[in-house]
């Protein structure tokens, strides 16, 4: 029988409102190592106590490294979106973003407008 060890991606809030993303093999010791201040040189140390908005576990290390990159990458209000799972807020914020970009709108099925996003992950829990 093979033992999968989970990997967790989480955002957390700092005290300035700021999110941090990170990704641990241990939710409860990574969140304590932050608002212990362990490195005096991390985005949260002088940002603390910070509190833990989302977390969303992995079997696979590559998607969860990959997750967290997408996020790290979003927007606040992206991000937002994400830890009040309002998954339509999402798909309005992402497409604005093309628009942006100049990839223009592209078109969907009725299928693809009525389906909640889904990714390649295991779970994901907001935490509220």
């Amino acid at each position: 029988m093979k033992c999968f060890k989970l990997l967790y991606v989480y955002l957390v809030e700092c005290t300035d409102g700021s999110f941090y993303t990170g990704v641990t093999n241990n939710i409860d010791r990574r969140l304590n190592e932050h608002n212990m201040g362990l490195n005096s040189g991390a985005y949260t140390f002088d940002k603390r106590p910070v509190v833990l908005k989302y977390c969303q576990a992995f079997t696979d290390y590559n998607l969860a490294i990959k997750r967290e990159k997408q996020i790290k990458g979003w927007s606040k209000q992206k991000k937002l979106a994400l830890i009040q799972e309002n998954f339509e807020q999402l798909i309005i914020l992402s497409n604005e973003k093309n628009m942006r970009k100049g990839f223009g709108k592209r078109s969907q099925t009725n299928k693809e407008q009525n389906e909640k996003p889904s990714a390649t992950h295991d779970t994901g829990t907001a935490i509220t």
